[in-house]
């Protein structure tokens, strides 16, 4: 054996002795108190049944308020039955399932294909609508949890002036165009996120969204239900289909008095006094047509305006957010402690590609803020189109479109069956 291989054989013998006699330096811990490593787990889906059990509930209290609310005209069956929605919708269910989110869920399934619609979330946006249409908007009266939640505070409420009541109700308009478009966009669920009462319900929300919810049960003491009337998207549609309802509440069970309390109880200013009619009826036409003419302007002076301002919509987009900032501050691909970044990075895409992705949402944004502007320019001119149209009226009539159904109108009514 040559002076080679004995190396080579001392060599592997001194290696194969090693586990023999080497002291491990990190060696494994023992735990003599019996505890044992638990296996990473992940939370399971809902239940479908108790999905379905959702929809069931949805349907039942529907069923229950539009009974109190049409046949019964019963204001404190309506109260109770809101109670009801609110202690199950509300606190039980954590504000989730909500109607009034699935605008989102509903409007990103139409843009994005490869997004699956939960068909319970489906159910959710499309019940109540059917419901509204035919019977008022009995699904804010007793169903719609936030609503409820607010109506129990409403103790001192007063009505607004009529003019700031207008002007405020054209905010609802945009939330429900902003939400669409970032919905659209895959950006962000708006609705969900600015939430101000889902922090309440879950006992578990940022301070400065339990301080929003806090500030809108502390002004519903005295305007009642304001989010319900100046912020809520989905009352917006519902206001739609409430306006072709056939058997809407009416105040009176037979002739009206015209002794005016019903107006008086109204603290949402959504009944109607009656009204002759104004002036020349040829004026009248005139300046109706003056303003349906300039519709088309109001919705072109929109869309311009809110192409305008596509740059720092966008910027609620994830994607266009991080490549402005890595555009402006490079040294932010090397900081470990960004979050983004340090995923960007890792994702193998290059700065090209994100640029790329980042151009093409913003080029998204740019004609959905066309949409998003055309589309208030019109409720804009429609509203003042409203405002110039008058229709004879004799008796006090609720406004189909404003009318939340409460019932309070109906106990202050002299007038019974």
């Amino acid at each position: 054996m040559n002076r080679i291989s004995k190396i080579t054989f001392s060599l592997a013998a001194f290696l194969l002795s090693l586990p023999a006699w080497a002291q491990q330096r990190f060696p494994k811990p023992e735990f003599e108190t019996g505890y044992v490593q638990p296996a990473t787990s992940q939370a399971p889906p809902r239940v479908l049944f108790l999905e379905y059990l959702d929809v069931f509930m949805l349907i039942a209290v529907l069923v229950v308020a539009t009974w109190f609310v049409v046949k019964k005209r019963s204001r404190r069956g309506v109260l109770w039955t809101s109670v009801f929605a609110l202690l199950y919708f509300g606190f039980f269910r954590m504000g989730c399932i909500c109607s009034i989110g699935a605008i989102q869920n509903v409007t990103l399934a139409i843009f994005d294909p490869t997004y699956v619609l939960p068909f319970t979330a489906l159910l959710f946006f499309v019940i109540p609508l059917v419901v509204t249409l035919f019977y008022g908007r009995t699904f804010c009266a007793a169903v719609c949890p936030l609503g409820a939640i607010q109506d129990l505070v409403a103790f001192r409420p007063i009505e607004l002036p009529r003019w700031l009541q207008k002007v405020l109700g054209i905010v609802p308009y945009l939330y429900l165009a902003l939400a669409v478009l970032y919905a659209a966009t895959s950006s962000e669920f708006l609705i969900c996120r600015y939430d101000p009462f889902v922090g309440i319900f879950r006992f578990d929300a940022e301070f400065q969204m339990l301080l929003l919810g806090g500030l809108f049960l502390l002004v519903g003491i005295f305007v009642a239900r304001p989010y319900c009337r100046f912020f809520c998207p989905y009352g917006v549609l519902l206001g739609w289909m409430s306006t072709f309802s056939k058997k809407h509440m009416t105040i009176t069970p037979n002739n009206c008095i015209q002794c005016k309390l019903c107006a008086n109880s109204c603290p949402f200013g959504a009944i109607e006094e009656p009204v002759e009619e104004q002036g020349n009826r040829r004026t009248n036409v005139q300046l109706l047509m003056t303003y349906l003419f300039f519709i088309p302007l109001w919705i072109g002076i929109g869309g311009l305006a809110g192409s305008m301002i596509h740059v720092p919509l966008a910027k609620f987009n994830s994607t266009v957010y991080l490549a402005e900032q890595l555009v402006e501050n490079p040294e932010l691909k090397q900081d470990q402690e960004h979050i983004d970044a340090r995923a960007f990075m890792q994702s193998g895409k290059s700065m090209d590609q994100l640029v790329t992705e980042a151009k093409e949402i913003r080029s998204q944004f740019y004609w959905g803020g066309w949409l998003v502007g055309g589309f208030m320019g019109l409720i804009i001119g429609l509203t003042l189109l409203k405002l110039s149209s008058h229709r004879n009226r004799y008796d006090y009539e609720p406004d189909k479109t404003n009318c939340l159904s409460c019932g309070r109108c109906m106990d202050y009514c002299p007038v019974k069956k």
